[in-house]
């Protein structure tokens, strides 16, 4: 059973994840290989943990690329799901899904 409102990936690594560590914005970028600003996205919610994030993330022993992957999708689905989609007919019976 899915999660009614799982939370953004990004939002653990910011509230849980980067403060037990001790680091700041700009010092997890720099482990992670990656700009501030692009890891400053994700944290803040503006845009979605991706495969190479979660592998780093994974390389880095912050937990498996797969888990942070399945977090990511479960917060697209739940947020696509709550989007008003009535505009599209059914074309298919459902058990051909």
């Amino acid at each position: 059973m899915a999660m009614r409102n799982p939370p953004h990936p990004g939002r653990i690594l910011r509230r849980r994840i980067v403060p037990a560590l001790g680091l700041s914005v700009t010092e997890f970028s720099k482990k992670l290989g990656m700009s501030r600003n692009a890891v400053s996205r994700i944290l803040h919610e503006h845009a979605g943990i991706s495969s190479d994030f979660a592998v780093r993330l994974e390389h880095g022993g912050i937990g498996e690329a797969r888990h942070w992957l399945v977090m990511q999708a479960n917060y697209d689905l739940c947020r696509a799901q709550s989007r008003e989609q009535n505009h599209i007919p059914k074309f298919a019976a459902a058990d051909h899904a």
